[in-house]
């Protein structure tokens, strides 16, 4: 197998196994592809169908489900809003999120996590990507579980800081591209500022990493399986380690860009009360603390999204 290209792994295999692949994988590339995720073929199926049922709606009765006062974290926000960190451009893209319903009084209920909204048509959305956003989160812990014991932790040591976490599921919509000037692409090259991100729909090429710095090359997976990256998060607490790779959604060639790219990535978070402290095994004396101060996981998260547009200052 080239150095440059991804594996595919099965999360079907022997967990001791699965958890060494997925380690070295995201050690040289900060991705990896995974299969036999567990995720239903048909959910996903019928969720494509509701999410290009939304984003075909009438560009009026979208924008009734967008608030600029929570800065994204729920509901619709609109083409062009968002912006990769130092770029010129942005990104030509709008999406939906579905984040995480707390438990009545949860004192993590505040602006990061609001309650979800939902649009009233296409009918069953809500019921449809409740249950998604659910089979989500578990393949996600179940991910973190072998990423633990790739890095010497206890198989459960992340459930207590996902417990409750802000994890959002995305749905993202990049129309047709017409008579395009200028710098923008459909995702301008950027780092995920959560811990891992599950990505399915990345068959449609486009979606590239930027391999040591130096090369970018495709991360289209194999039909119906998942790209998983890490985030700035895990790449933070691992003391890069574990890295967070950057990455960019290219515009099409010339015969695709009159088509849309939809794709839905979940963004697997820490509870927001975590404090993200860099792990000792992760810690030597050729790789000192780069994080010696340790940051609570929704300061980070705000920081962040004041850098890509979902946020003003102060």
């Amino acid at each position: 197998m080239p150095l440059n290209t991804l594996p595919v792994l099965s999360l079907a295999d022997d967990p001791a196994q699965f958890a060494q692949a997925i380690g070295e994988s995201f050690k040289t590339f900060g991705f990896a592809m995974v299969k036999d995720h567990g995720i239903d073929a048909d959910l996903i199926d019928r969720a494509w169908k509701l999410t290009a049922e939304f984003f075909a709606l009438p560009e009026a009765e979208k924008r009734s489900y967008h608030n600029p006062a929570i800065a994204g974290a729920r509901g619709y926000t609109p083409f062009g809003t968002e912006i990769a960190k130092d770029a010129k451009a942005h990104d030509l893209k709008e999406f939906w999120h579905v984040g995480r319903d707390l438990p009545e009084g949860s004192p993590l209920a505040d602006a990061s996590m609001p309650p979800n909204v939902w649009p009233v048509r296409p009918e069953g959305f809500k019921d449809l990507f409740e249950e998604l956003y659910r089979q989500f989160d578990a393949t996600g812990a179940t991910i973190l579980s072998r990423i633990a014991v790739y890095l010497g932790l206890d198989e459960h040591w992340f459930d207590p800081a996902i417990e409750d976490g802000n994890s959002v599921m995305r749905l993202l919509h990049y129309p047709p591209i017409e008579g395009l000037d200028g710098e923008a692409i459909r995702a301008g090259a950027h780092g995920d500022i959560n811990l891992i991100t599950l990505l399915l729909g990345a068959e449609e090429a486009g979606l590239e990493l930027l391999y040591k710095g130096e090369e970018w090359i495709s991360a289209s997976p194999p039909p119906g399986a998942l790209v998983i990256n890490v985030g700035d998060m895990l790449e933070r607490l691992t003391n890069h380690v574990l890295p967070s790779t950057i990455h960019r959604v290219r515009n099409p060639d010339p015969e695709r860009a009159r088509f849309s790219r939809y794709s839905m990535p979940f963004f697997l978070h820490l509870r927001s009360d975590f404090p993200i402290r860099t792990l000792p095994q992760c810690i030597s004396a050729e790789d000192p603390d780069r994080y010696p101060e340790a940051i609570l996981a929704d300061d980070f998260l705000q920081q962040r999204l004041v850098e890509i547009g979902l946020k003003k200052k102060g």
